[in-house]
C-alpha cells in the first residue's frame, strides 16, 4: 500500500463521516457546514487520484456555489439556527437517514475495495488531459453549462422575490 493509497483512504473516510454527519445533525447550519466538509474532502479525493481539474471544479462549483446558496436560502427564510422542536426532523428520520447513508457507504466500499486491490492503475499518466476536458466543456457542453447558470440565477431571484412577498405580508398583519 502506497502513501497515495493511505491518503486516499483517509480522505475517503473523512468524506463518508462528514456525509453521515450532514444528514444526522439537528442543526441546519451544522448540516450545511458538514456538507461543506464532505464536498471539500471529495475534491481532495479527486486531487489524490490525479484529476486536479475535476477537484478544482468540485471546489468552485459545489463548495463555492451550492453551499453558499444553501446558506443564503437559510438567511432568506430566516430559518432557526439552533434546534427547534416544531421544525426539527424526528429522531427516527435522522436515524433512518444515518442508516441509509452508512449502508450506501458500506455498499460502495464492498463493491470498490476488491476491484481496487487487484487492479494497478498508473495515475501519473492521465488518460484524459486537462485540455481535452476543457475542449469538451467549452465546446460541446458550453450551452448546457450556461443554461444551468441562468437556471440558478432565476432560482436565486425567485427565492428573493418569494421572501419579499412573505415579508410584505408579515409586516401588513
Amino acid at each position: 500500500m502506497t502513501t497515495r493509497d493511505i491518503v486516499f483512504v483517509l480522505v475517503g473516510v473523512i468524506t463518508a463521516l462528514a456525509g453521515l454527519l450532514a444528514v444526522s445533525t439537528r442543526h441546519v447550519v451544522h448540516a450545511a457546514l458538514w456538507l461543506l466538509v464532505c464536498l471539500g474532502s471529495l475534491a481532495g479525493c479527486y486531487i489524490v487520484l490525479g484529476q486536479e481539474l475535476v477537484g478544482i471544479v468540485q471546489l468552485l462549483v459545489y463548495v463555492g456555489a451550492i453551499v453558499v446558496l444553501v446558506l443564503f436560502a437559510l438567511m432568506l427564510t430566516r430559518a432557526p439556527i439552533g434546534p427547534q422542536p416544531d421544525v426539527d426532523a424526528p429522531a427516527w428520520q435522522r436515524l433512518a437517514a444515518t442508516l441509509l447513508g452508512a449502508a450506501t457507504t458500506v455498499l460502495i466500499a464492498v463493491t470498490a475495495l476488491p476491484v481496487i486491490g487487484e487492479e494497478q492503475v498508473d495515475l501519473d499518466t492521465p488518460v484524459v488531459t486537462t485540455p481535452q476536458i476543457a475542449a469538451g466543456i467549452f465546446g460541446t457542453w458550453v450551452w448546457p453549462f450556461e443554461l444551468l447558470s441562468v437556471l440558478l440565477l432565476v432560482a436565486l431571484v425567485g427565492a428573493f422575490a418569494v421572501s419579499r412577498i412573505v415579508l410584505g405580508r408579515r409586516s401588513r398583519s
